[in-house]
C-alpha cells in the first residue's frame, strides 16, 4: 500500500494558511518548484479544494464569516475585526463627514454664519415642536371639517418658537384644505402691539369678513361683526377666516371689555372664526376671561415649555448644517445651551449669544492681525528671508473656530451678573481658593472648616506644580473673599483654622465665571 503523505497546517509570516506536505514533495504547482502552496481566497478564479483535513477547522474569509452572521447582533459581528480595523474604518467615516475648515478671515463665510444664526432666518421645519404644531393643526382641521368656529389660546415664555409654529401651521392649514377638497380659509395675521386702538381690531377682522362698504358711523366694527355672526349667511357656504392674533395681552385694557368680545366672537351661532391668540402669559385666559368659563367658551389651552439642553443644541447644530464649514466647536455650543436653558430657554437669546461669539473671534483675529503687522520681528523675517525666525515668535497658532472663550465671553456680556465680574477680577490665589471650595462642597455637605478647605486648596496648587500661601496668608485671604460676599465665615471660635466656611454665591457664577481658562476648567472638572 502506498504511504499516505503527511499534511500539516502552519501559518507563515503573514498570517496566511499553508499546507505543507512532508513525504510527497513531488506535489509542486504549475511551475514546477516545491514551494508550499497558499491557501486561496473564494474569490480567487480557481479556489484550491480543501483536505480532509482542513474540513473542521470551518476557516473561511472573514466576508464569508460576515455574511454567515448577518442575523446575529453587532456585538457578535465585531468580535470578528481587529481593533486595527474598527479604528481604520470610524477614521475613514468621519473624514468623509468632516466640514472644511472655516476661514474667518473670509467676508462671506463671516456673513453666511451670522446670517443663519439670525433671529429673522425662517428655517425650514420648526424642531421640537412637532407635537404643539400637531396639537394645533388638529384643532383647527376640525373646525374647518365641522364649519365650527373655536379659540385657541398659546402661551409660553418668550423664544419657545409660539409664533414661528404658528406660521408653519398656517401654511400646513391652508395646503391640507385644498388637498382635501374644502374651501382655503381667509388667513388675518396681526400683531396686536401696531395697533393704534385695542378697538382696530374688530375693523381688521370685519375688513377680511366682508368688502368694506359706507356704513353709519354710529355703527361699530363689533356691533357688525355680531349682527353679521348672528344671522344666517345669505350664501350656502361662507368661508372660514383663521385670525391668529399675536402679542394679545396688548388688548387687555382696565376693563378687559375687548379681549373678552374678541373671544365672545366664536360663541355666535353663525361665527366663522377659528380664533388663535398667542401670549406669554400662562394664566391669561383664567385671569382676565372669567365669563367665558361661566359660559362653558373658554379657549383650549396650548402651552410651549422652555427649551432644554438637548433641543438648544439640536436647534443651533441643524442652523449651522446650511453651511459648508464647521463654525463652533462643540464644547461651546454645548457651553451655550446650558447656559441658557439655565435662565430662560429662550432660544432668540442662544442665537444672539452665538453671533456675539462671533463678532468677539472677528475682533480677536483683527486686533491679533494689527499687532502681527506692525511687529518688527515680522519686518525683520520677510528681510531675512534666508534665516528664518522661529515659527512661535512669528506666527501665532492660527484660530479657525469659534471656541469655548469666545462663547464664555459671549455669555458673560449678556448676563453681567456683579458675582461673576468680581470672580474674574479676583488675584489667582483667591481664584484658586473659590475653585477649593467648589470642589469640596459638590463632595461632602454645604459648610466645612477652614483646615478642610485649606487642604482642598493644597492638593489643587499641588497638582498644577503652584507654590501654595503660607497658613496665615490663607486665613487672610478667606476673610478678604468673606468681606466681599463670596465666602461665609461662621462661628465664634478664636482659632481661625476651626471656624466654618460656606460659600455664600451660587456655585454655577463661581463655574462660569472660570470656565473660559483651560486651568481653572481643569481644576473644576
Amino acid at each position: 500500500m502506498p504511504a499516505i503523505a503527511k499534511r500539516s497546517l502552519e501559518l507563515n509570516d503573514d498570517n496566511v494558511m499553508v499546507i505543507k506536505s512532508e513525504n510527497a514533495p513531488e506535489a509542486v504547482g504549475s511551475t514546477g518548484d516545491s514551494t508550499p502552496q497558499r491557501r486561496k481566497l473564494r474569490s480567487s478564479s480557481s479556489p484550491m479544494k480543501l483536505s480532509p483535513i482542513s474540513k473542521p477547522m470551518k476557516l473561511g474569509s472573514p466576508h464569508r464569516r460576515l455574511s454567515a452572521c448577518a442575523n446575529s447582533s453587532a456585538n457578535g459581528i465585531e468580535k470578528y475585526f481587529s481593533q486595527k480595523k474598527v479604528r481604520t474604518f470610524c477614521k475613514s467615516v468621519e473624514k468623509s463627514v468632516d466640514k472644511p475648515k472655516w476661514d474667518p478671515k473670509d467676508v462671506k463665510q463671516i456673513s453666511e454664519a451670522k446670517e443663519a444664526l439670525h433671529v429673522s432666518t425662517v428655517p425650514s421645519t420648526v424642531s421640537c415642536r412637532e407635537d404643539e404644531q400637531k396639537r394645533v393643526l388638529e384643532f383647527c382641521k376640525a373646525c374647518v371639517e365641522q364649519e365650527k368656529a373655536g379659540s385657541l389660546y398659546i402661551c409660553g415664555c418668550p423664544g419657545t418658537g409660539k409664533s414661528l409654529s404658528i406660521e408653519k401651521v398656517k401654511q400646513a392649514l391652508v395646503d391640507w384644505a385644498g388637498e382635501a377638497g374644502f374651501q382655503e380659509p381667509d388667513v388675518l395675521a396681526l400683531n396686536c402691539s401696531s395697533l393704534t386702538k385695542t378697538s382696530d381690531i374688530f375693523s381688521k377682522i370685519l375688513g377680511k369678513d366682508q368688502p368694506p362698504k359706507k356704513v353709519k358711523s354710529t355703527t361699530s366694527a363689533l356691533q357688525l361683526l355680531q349682527n353679521l355672526y348672528s344671522q344666517k349667511p345669505q350664501t350656502s357656504r361662507r368661508k372660514m377666516t383663521l385670525i391668529i392674533a399675536d402679542e394679545l395681552d396688548f388688548l387687555i385694557t382696565k376693563d378687559r371689555v375687548v379681549l373678552h368680545d374678541l373671544f365672545m366672537l366664536t360663541t355666535y351661532p353663525f361665527s366663522r372664526c377659528i380664533l388663535i391668540g398667542v401670549a406669554n402669559a400662562i394664566d391669561l385666559a383664567d385671569r382676565f376671561l372669567p365669563r367665558l368659563q361661566s359660559l362653558n367658551c373658554k379657549p383650549m389651552v396650548i402651552t410651549f415649555r422652555a427649551y432644554n439642553v438637548e433641543q438648544i443644541i439640536r436647534i443651533l447644530q441643524e442652523r449651522l448644517m446650511t453651511l459648508p464649514h464647521s463654525v463652533f466647536q462643540p464644547q461651546a455650543l454645548e457651553l451655550c445651551a446650558r447656559k441658557v436653558a439655565a435662565a430662560s430657554g429662550d432660544m432668540r437669546k442662544a442665537l444672539c449669544i452665538c453671533r456675539s461669539a462671533i463678532e468677539i473671534l472677528e475682533a480677536e483675529l483683527k486686533e491679533s492681525n494689527d499687532n502681527l503687522n506692525s511687529s518688527p520681528v515680522v519686518d525683520a523675517f520677510f528681510e531675512q528671508q534666508t534665516a528664518p525666525a522661529p515659527a512661535p515668535v512669528v506666527k501665532k497658532p492660527e484660530i479657525d473656530i469659534v471656541k469655548i472663550g469666545h462663547m464664555a465671553a459671549a455669555l458673560s456680556k449678556t448676563y453681567k451678573s456683579p458675582v461673576v465680574d468680581t470672580v474674574q477680577c479676583l488675584p489667582q490665589h483667591q481664584q484658586i481658593i473659590l475653585c477649593s471650595a467648589v470642589k469640596l462642597f459638590r463632595r461632602k455637605k454645604k459648610d466645612s472648616t477652614v483646615t478642610e478647605l485649606n487642604k482642598s486648596y493644597i492638593d489643587i496648587c499641588k497638582s498644577t506644580l503652584i507654590p501654595p500661601v503660607g497658613v496665615f496668608e490663607f486665613s487672610s485671604m478667606c476673610r478678604v473673599l468673606s468681606d466681599q460676599g463670596l465666602l461665609k465665615l461662621g462661628g465664634q471660635c478664636r482659632d481661625e483654622k476651626s471656624k466654618r466656611v460656606t460659600l455664600n454665591v451660587d456655585e454655577a457664577d463661581i463655574t462660569f465665571a472660570l470656565q473660559g481658562i483651560r486651568f481653572f476648567r481643569n481644576c473644576l472638572q
